[in-house]
């Protein structure tokens, strides 16, 4: 920690309620947005697969198979499967 953390401190006369109340609400605002263009130019990459302008290529079990045996063991797994 930076140690920089006199501003997050609540004084005797502060309410914990509030304080919460108040930075869960002003904290949507912090939220990354994405720019309208890049929004779009996704909105139009679907919209092309749909209409089928453009061709995708599906991802087959086989493939993912061969993946696996490519780079499976370079992944570690823990004791419960989870990577």
């Amino acid at each position: 920690m930076t140690g920089n953390y006199a501003d997050y401190a609540l004084m005797w006369y502060d309410d914990p309620y509030e304080e919460c109340y108040e930075w869960f609400w002003s904290s949507l605002n912090i939220d990354d947005t994405l720019p309208k263009e890049f929004l779009e130019h996704l909105q139009q990459m679907v919209d092309d697969i749909d209409s089928g302008r453009v061709k995708t290529v599906p991802f087959t079990r086989e493939m993912f198979d061969e993946i696996d045996n490519l780079v499976g063991d370079l992944i570690e797994e823990k004791e419960d499967g989870d990577v």
